[in-house]
């Protein structure tokens, strides 16, 4: 008998974390990799679905190595866009499908689909590999990745946001970077830096439509202007004032300071910007610093500052977050899977991919012993106390100054969040694409909102 099939969840969510999951689209096209492969041979073929990423086309680059030393498992990988992974993930594992043994999920979801019966309980296998350390995980990240005190999902990478500035622009400009900065100052700065003549904005945004693209950043900003989703008797609060102050000024800002074609750039878009020396500032995701400090990716390598999330109305604005990997228990190879999710988040992973591929590109923010190897804490100098910092102050009970029946800081942890983001992002990419005012998008929005608070009301 598998670890697996000792421990099971057996628990069932309600029933509208069923109904709100199936609103996502079915997308399970054919792709590479993907299927029921089951064995071929003496080779158990596993299909792994992940995000394209830089940090896991590195894996996807050593997984030579688990091969080599796993002769009989060959992990086979569905790599795909970030929206376009959740939404084929997402409709696989609500739908009870097979299609994948391993998916790359969040701290998002990670709860609600433990709770709902479809994720392995990684716990046991955990527990019979001491030597595995989970106590090793950022305290943060571990908390969020668990279901009543057991881990659903572990870490690839964990990050919090922050903003990096280009020191060298700031010094010339003869400007100084506030040890917490507040909005208002980042726009002041964005003014000053923008270059447009010479290919330069002053701060990068994300614009890209979607609850995990454009909603992440601006997510933070609607909670430390004091704004929020839901009231505390769920009654929808996209219009209140403090909400549409975030709005105006995030669209305002990214349609004066930010870069070209804002309204279709994401995450990897401002990487590839900021990482060009094509913009000044670039508030996102602490796993940048994979690819920013990385001097065979990056022009600016080693000419960055990191400065806390900027803040308007709270003390902090930082996210939480965790690219994480799980096993859907629909998977008919569960022990293999884990093999290879052990082998990727163990920390032997971490020296192997310094080694390998460079210590800038190892996977940040999930464990504590990686800010402990010399090799790493060398390159991360700049970044590893912002880092850890961030990660440490995420508070997802109490992220704005009003009172919240809900949880998340980026996002609102409920599964109708999928949809309701998504369409709430499409109207925010809409007000920085000009094709309406942020006042129009506002109240499209509100009624999105208002379907939903509805269903948690009375």
């Amino acid at each position: 008998m598998s670890i697996s099939e000792r421990r099971s969840p057996g628990r069932r969510g309600p029933a509208r974390v069923v109904a709100a999951l199936l609103t996502v689209p079915v997308l399970l096209g054919a792709c590479a990799g993907a299927g029921d492969l089951g064995s071929s041979g003496d080779r158990t073929r596993l299909t792994v679905a992940i995000v394209a990423n830089p940090q896991m086309e590195d894996a996807m680059t050593l997984s030579s190595q688990f091969r080599a030393a796993n002769p009989d498992i060959d992990p086979v990988f569905v790599s795909l866009p970030e929206n376009e992974a959740r939404a084929k993930i997402t409709a696989s594992v609500a739908t009870g499908g097979s299609e994948y043994d391993i998916v790359m999920i969040s701290n998002y979801e990670t709860q609600m689909w433990a709770e709902n019966g479809w994720l392995v309980n990684l716990q046991p296998y955990i527990d019979d590999n001491p030597e595995y350390d989970d106590a090793d995980f950022i305290p943060t990240i571990r908390e969020s990745l668990s279901y009543e005190g057991d881990m659903y999902s572990v870490p690839f990478y964990g990050e919090s946001s922050f903003l990096v500035y280009r020191e060298d622009l700031f010094e010339e400009a003869g400007l100084e970077m506030p040890e917490q900065p507040t909005w208002e100052e980042i726009a002041e700065f964005a003014s000053v830096l923008d270059d447009p003549a010479n290919g330069r904005s002053g701060i990068c945004l994300r614009g890209l439509a979607g609850w995990g693209e454009n909603l992440a950043p601006l997510g933070t900003v609607i909670h430390t202007f004091g704004g929020r989703w839901f009231d505390e008797e769920w009654n929808a609060a996209l219009d209140s004032p403090e909400t549409a102050a975030a709005v105006q000024f995030y669209v305002d800002l990214v349609r004066e300071h930010g870069q070209p074609g804002a309204a279709t750039s994401g995450y990897t878009d401002c990487l590839t910007r900021y990482s060009q020396g094509q913009t000044a500032m670039w508030y996102d995701a602490t796993a940048m610093v994979s690819a920013v400090e990385d001097p065979s990716e990056s022009l600016v390598a080693g000419q960055s500052g990191y400065a806390p999330a900027p803040v308007q109305e709270t003390d902090g604005a930082g996210w939480l977050y965790s690219w994480s990997l799980s096993i859907p228990e629909t998977s008919e190879h569960k022990d293999e899977a884990w093999r290879f999710i052990q082998w990727v988040t163990d920390k032997d992973y971490q020296r192997l991919v310094g080694e390998e591929l460079g210590w800038s590109r190892v996977p940040p923010g999930a464990r504590l012993s990686t800010y402990e190897i010399p090799e790493y804490s060398e390159v991360a100098g700049a970044f590893a106390e912002p880092t850890l910092e961030a990660l440490a102050s995420g508070d997802e009970s109490n992220p704005t100054t009003l009172p919240i029946p809900y949880e998340g800081i980026q996002f609102v942890r409920i599964p109708e969040f999928q949809d309701l983001g998504t369409r709430v992002g499409q109207q925010i990419s809409a007000a920085v694409a000009g094709s309406v005012t942020v006042e129009e998008a506002l109240e499209q929005s509100q009624r999105y909102a208002e379907t939903v608070g509805q269903t948690y009301q009375g």
